[in-house]
């Protein structure tokens, strides 16, 4: 077959992923090549492309090229075009997650908000794949060729190594600040919490905590229970800092 040339645009924030940081690249093929193909060999997973032209035309990543073409690829943070609505491959407002095992302090960041993450530290990428097909998550991580993975449909590649910069990302990405139920989650299991009695936790508390403490949570998941104690303050801080600096972006 003759070789012929693929000329992709990158639009966005999707750079990021490839080495020049440069908008444009070439792919010379010398074989019918999927679209999909074509587009993760330059380093984007496609968990971060929300819509794909072809010379022009709205196409998804089972289109295969065979000639010249020139291939205009946006992620979720560009402009929505209404035009191509229904080409539109990602999902903007998930609301389950599962992160893999060097994410724990962003996963306490976001069960501290309320938000659904499943989290095993000592995962592997098959089970991290296995849960978020089954249970419909996105997959967060910092491993893009685990975004790539055939049977993945959501994910996001976190961009920050510092846990709130993650936090933040992820919050703007799915559009979640309208949702978050702060102190509503376990940090440990991820099962939701609820208000409880104190005289049915006192066997779990500390003395001064029973002399001080009357408003308790615990977990449905778990049993740990929950009160404003010491460390209250600091994970409300926690919270503020995060809402804060969400709002502030969001009135930019």
């Amino acid at each position: 077959m003759t070789k012929f040339s693929v000329q992709l645009t990158f639009h966005g924030n999707l750079p990021f992923f490839l080495k020049s940081k440069k908008q444009l690249a070439e792919r010379q093929l010398s074989e019918r090549t999927s679209v999909k193909d074509i587009i993760e060999a330059c380093g984007v997973p496609h968990t971060e492309v929300d819509l794909i032209l072809v010379n022009g035309k709205g196409s998804g990543f089972e289109t295969v090229l065979a000639q010249e073409a020139v291939v205009d690829v946006y992620g979720t943070d560009s402009n929505r075009f209404t035009h191509f609505s229904e080409n539109r491959m990602q999902a903007l407002e998930i609301r389950k997650f599962v992160a893999d095992g060097h994410l724990g302090k962003l996963v306490r960041d976001l069960r501290l908000l309320g938000v659904d993450v499943s989290y095993d530290r000592d995962a592997q990428d098959r089970q991290l794949i296995a849960i978020a097909t089954a249970e419909d998550r996105a997959l967060l991580t910092r491993d893009r060729r685990l975004l790539m993975h055939g049977r993945l449909r959501h994910g996001y590649y976190l961009r920050s190594q510092a846990p709130l910069e993650q936090t933040l990302e992820v919050l703007r990405r799915y559009d979640l600040g309208p949702s978050l139920a702060p102190f509503s989650r376990c940090l440990r299991c991820n099962a939701a919490l609820e208000r409880t009695k104190k005289e049915t936790v006192l066997d779990q508390l500390e003395p001064l905590t029973k002399i001080y403490f009357e408003d308790f949570r615990r977990c449905r998941g778990c049993g740990q229970v929950y009160w404003s104690g010491s460390h209250f303050d600091k994970l409300k801080k926690r919270i503020e800092t995060i809402r804060a600096r969400l709002a502030g972006e969001v009135a930019l």
